[in-house]
């Protein structure tokens, strides 16, 4: 049975020299990779928007608000800081059959918290590890998608576990905050149904900040409800249905999380690069094309390709990269899908928005099992004027598990996300304070996200 004392148990007991080489690897190039997605977002509207609500509310803290001289407390800073981390969708997943969280939407809460209590390095790995251990369990065991629940609703959950960890909850105030944060913070799915607007890109940071929230208020005494699990009317009940999770103290769930290659929505991701590769290959034209034919697994076919909304009607950055009709359009155009591709501008030019509606996304039962068993299938045809055909399958990217990006993957990444912003001493010095992040406290690299 799952229990709050269970998740809570599991979280006192890890311990960074439990931690294989391998997980403490993949756990820095997470935290990379959040800090670069966060400097690329540091000049959008909607994180401006988050920022000015969290000054305008809060005066000093102890907490930096990244990229600024501002500071907030810990539950301020994990609002503005998750909204960087997440608003670009360009963050890491976690790909389980019947749900796709996000565990790096996190890491910039349990970093405030760590901030906060002026803990080290080592610390931060060992609550990141916990946050993306609980996460991968509720995906993989409890999805509540199909129930109507946001995948921010394990959010909340499993950032209150690291968030709790790093500020050093003793097991009782640890069950309370989890109580708490599982009981009040579930959000609707409706979030990512639609016509979608931009909350679908702060929703996590918004789960983050109550979840920094809970734990700062269990450890101030508050009594939460210990049994949110499996009390009468409690999340087994409303939210999730039975299930049981399997901690392991190892966190070998990190492992399992993908960390994306385009700035596209996760399940778009073996077919954004299926027709970047076709294009580039076979040079094709785009004013010529006269069909573009998308077989998927049904994830996909709901969420992006027209189940759960309109995909064709795109005129925002949030409605675009939740739409395959216009990233395949504009990864075809532009043989690549960077920010540029959500500039207003590029996303209202009339050739994606002629392409993308010759754009047709279809559920492949065959693919969908395969999905189910671990890959991510994408299978393309492009039809052109003249009736030439070309065709392209795909069983994963780079990023996914089975193709996991290396240290060279991340820094490129990294490097293309700051170097805008940061210079090469710059951005060397941040890789380089991670990679060897057991030998620094959380401030030293707090004070670099500039």
């Amino acid at each position: 049975m799952t229990t709050t004392a269970e998740l809570a148990d599991f979280a006192l007991s890890v311990d960074y020299d439990e931690l294989s080489a391998e997980v403490r690897d993949e756990i820095k190039k997470r935290v990379l990779d959040s800090i670069g997605i966060a400097v690329g977002a540091m000049e959008a509207t909607p994180t401006a928007q988050v920022r000015a609500t969290v000054t305008e509310l809060e005066g000093d803290g102890s907490c930096r608000l990244w990229g600024s001289e501002q500071t907030a407390s810990p539950v301020g800073a994990a609002m503005y800081n998750t909204s960087l981390t997440r608003y670009l969708d360009f963050m890491d997943s976690f790909l389980a059959p019947g749900e796709t969280p996000h565990p790096s939407d996190n890491i910039a809460g349990i970093i405030a918290t760590a901030e906060d209590r002026d803990l080290s390095g080592v610390d931060l790995l060992e609550s990141v590890g916990v946050a993306y251990e609980v996460q991968g369990e509720l995906a993989w065991n409890a999805p509540v998608r199909d129930r109507g629940w946001d995948h921010v609703t394990h959010t909340v959950i499993s950032a209150a576990v690291g968030a709790g960890k790093a500020r050093g909850l003793d097991r009782e105030a640890l069950r309370n905050a989890i109580g708490i944060a599982g009981t009040a913070h579930n959000a609707l799915r409706v979030t990512r149904t639609g016509g979608i607007n931009e909350w679908k890109g702060v929703a996590s940071a918004n789960a983050a900040r109550n979840a920094v929230y809970s734990v700062v208020l269990a450890d101030h005494g508050m009594e939460g409800p210990t049994n949110l699990f499996e009390g009468q009317k409690g999340w087994k009940q409303i939210v999730s249905g039975e299930f049981d999770v399997n901690l392991d103290p190892c966190c070998e769930r990190v492992l399992d999380t993908m960390t994306k290659r385009y700035v596209a929505e996760t399940y778009a991701q073996s077919a954004v690069e299926g027709i970047v590769e076709l294009a580039a290959a076979q040079d094709i034209d785009h004013e010529r094309v006269e069909r573009i034919h998308l077989d998927t697994f049904a994830g996909a076919a709901l969420i992006i390709g027209g189940g759960e909304g309109d995909r064709y009607e795109v005129t925002t950055k949030a409605q675009a990269d939740h739409s395959l009709p216009y990233m395949l359009a504009a990864a075809l155009i532009d043989r690549e899908m960077t920010n540029d591709a959500y500039d207003p501008e590029r996303i209202q030019r009339e050739d994606v928005q002629t392409l993308l509606r010759t754009v047709e996304v279809e559920e492949d039962e065959r693919l969908t099992e395969q999905f189910e068993d671990g890959l991510m299938p994408a299978v393309l045809d492009v039809e052109l004027d003249d009736g030439t055909e070309y065709h392209i399958e795909k069983e994963a990217f780079q990023g996914h598990p089975t193709q996991p990006m290396s240290w060279a993957d991340v820094e490129e990444k990294f490097e293309t996300m700051t170097r805008d912003r940061y210079d090469a001493a710059r951005r060397d010095a941040v890789i380089e304070m991670v990679k060897d992040l057991e030998d620094h406290d959380v401030a030293d690299l707090v004070a670099r996200i500039d």
